[in-house]
C-alpha cells in the first residue's frame, strides 16, 4: 500500500484533470470502477469533487480473488468510500482462465471479461461508468494489439466512450500519463493500493510495460503521443470502414442473421473481410482475427452447392444454406427428454418459450401436451381430413436451414404411442391451438428469442 493522507485544506485540484471529469455524457446515474490502485482512487477523488458527495456518484468494486491482498484491497475500497460518503458495490467474481495463464489470452483475458460482465449486470440504462485508463495504458493497447496481428479496429485502441450493456463507459483520463497522474496523488496525498500482479512479466502486458516500453520511450520521446496519433488514425479508418459496410449491407440486400452469397461475391476480398467483420461486430460478437480470410472467405463462397460450409469461431458460427451465409450463434443444448406443458407457466425451451393461454372454458380436458425435438420420421397432418405429411419433406420445401430445424420445438397432444403433432416451432400450430382455439379452449403461444 502506498500511504497518504486525504487532500488538505487549501488543495485544489488542476482543472485540466477536472474538465474531462465534468464534460461527461448524459446520465442519471455516475459509477466509478474502483480497483484500489493509484488511477482509479484518483479519479473517484476527482468525480466526487467535480460532482459533489452525493448519490449521484457510486463506485463498483470487482474483487477477482486472485492476488493474496485482495480482501485488503476490497477494505481499502470501502474504507475509502466511507470516508467520501460515496454508495459502495463490491463484486466478488471467480476467474476460469480459458487459455494458458502466462499469455494474453489466460488469467488476463479471463479476469476481463469477468469484470466486465459483471459491470454489464450492474449497470441499468442511463448509468456511465467511468474508468481510470490513461494515455500508458492507452499506448500498452496499441502496442499489445499490432503484436497480436490485430486490423485498424484493434489499433485504434480504447474508445474515449463506448456502449456498456443498456449503459455507457467514459475514460475521462485518456489523454494523461500516469506520471502526471502519479504526481498530483502525491501532492493530493493520497493512499492506494498496489497491485503484486502488476510486476509479474508472465503476463503479456506487464512485459510491455516494464521491459518493452521504457527503453522505445527513452528512444522515442514522446511515445505515448505518437501512438495515440496512431490509434486516432486508426479509429478514423475504422469509422470509414463501417461506413461503407453500411452501405454494401443495403446493396447486396443483407437480413439481420443472413447475407446473400451473390451479393458477397461481387465484392473485392477486401470489401468482403470488411463486411462480415462488420456484420459480425453488429450482431454483438467479436470479430475473429482469421491468419488467412482469403481461404476461409473461398471455402464460405465458393464450395459446392450441395456443399454446407462452416466456419467456427468463439460465441458463433459462418454458415452457408441455399445461397445465403449466416451468422449463428452457439446456443446451450436442449433437453434430452420431453417435457410436459401444463396451463399457465411458461417452459424454457433453449431459445424458445412456450406457453398455454384459456381462450374459453374448456369443453373436454386438455390433454398431456409435451415438447421434444426432432427423432426422425415425425408426420404432420395440416387438416384434420387432411394427408400427413412427412416433417422432414415440409422442413425442407420452407428452406429452413439444417441447424434450425434440430432445435425447432415440436409440440405434441395426447398419450400413447401415437400423439398427435400440433405445433412445429412458430412455423405453423394447429387450428385447435392457435386463434380463437374453440376445439380445445387453450391458445398454444410459442415465442422465439431474438438473437
Amino acid at each position: 500500500m502506498t500511504r497518504g493522507a486525504e487532500p488538505g485544506f487549501g488543495f485544489h485540484w488542476p482543472e485540466a484533470l477536472c474538465a474531462p471529469v465534468r464534460e461527461l455524457p448524459d446520465h442519471t446515474r455516475l459509477w466509478v470502477a474502483l480497483s484500489g490502485g493509484l488511477d482509479s482512487t484518483l479519479l473517484l477523488h476527482l468525480a466526487v469533487h467535480c460532482h459533489g458527495r452525493t448519490d449521484r456518484v457510486r463506485a463498483v468494486h470487482i474483487n477477482h480473488q486472485l492476488q493474496p491482498n485482495a480482501s485488503d484491497t476490497e477494505s481499502f475500497c470501502r474504507d475509502l468510500c466511507d470516508r467520501l460518503g460515496v454508495p459502495l458495490v463490491v463484486e466478488r467474481v471467480t476467474v476460469t482462465p480459458g487459455g494458458n495463464a502466462t499469455g494474453g489470452g489466460g488469467i488476463e483475458e479471463a479476469a476481463r471479461k469477468a469484470r466486465y460482465s459483471a459491470f454489464e449486470a450492474l449497470m441499468q440504462r442511463g448509468d456511465l461508468l467511468l474508468m481510470a485508463h490513461h494515455g500508458d495504458d492507452q499506448a500498452e493497447t496499441v502496442l499489445f494489439r499490432m503484436l497480436r496481428g490485430s486490423g485498424v479496429a484493434g489499433l485504434a485502441g480504447m474508445p474515449a466512450i463506448r456502449a456498456l450493456g443498456a449503459a455507457e463507459l467514459a475514460r475521462p483520463l485518456l489523454g494523461f500519463e500516469r506520471a502526471e497522474l502519479e504526481r498530483w496523488a502525491r501532492v493530493a496525498g493520497l493512499s492506494w493500493m498496489d497491485d503484486p500482479s502488476n510486476n509479474d512479466q508472465r503476463f503479456d502486458r506487464n512485459f510491455l510495460r516494464h521491459t518493452v516500453l521504457p527503453p522505445l520511450r527513452e528512444r522515442w520521446p514522446g511515445l505515448n503521443r505518437r501512438l495515440r496519433h496512431t490509434a486516432e488514425s486508426c479509429a478514423e479508418s475504422e469509422a470509414l470502414n463501417r461506413k461503407l459496410a453500411a452501405l454494401q449491407w443495403q446493396g447486396v440486400g443483407g437480413e439481420q442473421n443472413r447475407l446473400p452469397v451473390d451479393g458477397l461475391k461481387t465484392l473485392p476480398l477486401a470489401e468482403q473481410k470488411n463486411l462480415i467483420r462488420w456484420w459480425v461486430r453488429e450482431r454483438g460478437f467479436q470479430a475473429p482475427t482469421i491468419g488467412d480470410w482469403q481461404q476461409v472467405i473461398q471455402d464460405l463462397l465458393f464450395a459446392r452447392e450441395d456443399r454446407e460450409p462452416e466456419f467456427r469461431t468463439d460465441g458463433f458460427s459462418l454458415r452457408r444454406f441455399q445461397g445465403d451465409l449466416y451468422l449463428v450463434p452457439d446456443r446451450g443444448p436442449l433437453p434430452d427428454v420431453p417435457l410436459a406443458l401444463e396451463p399457465g407457466p411458461v417452459l424454457k425451451w433453449g431459445e424458445w418459450s412456450l406457453r398455454l393461454e384459456p381462450v374459453v372454458t374448456p369443453e373436454r380436458p386438455l390433454p398431456p401436451i409435451r415438447i421434444f425435438t426432432r427423432q426422425g420420421g415425425e408426420r404432420v397432418r395440416f387438416h384434420p381430413a387432411g394427408p400427413s405429411r412427412s416433417l422432414k419433406k415440409w422442413l425442407q420445401e420452407l428452406a429452413v436451414p439444417p441447424w434450425e430445424r434440430a432445435r425447432l420445438p415440436l409440440v405434441f397432444a395426447g398419450s400413447g404411442e401415437a400423439p398427435e403433432l400440433i405445433a412445429i416451432g412458430d412455423l405453423w400450430c394447429s387450428e385447435q391451438y392457435s386463434g380463437g382455439a374453440c376445439a380445445a379452449g387453450w391458445r398454444l403461444v410459442i415465442e422465439r428469442e431474438c438473437d
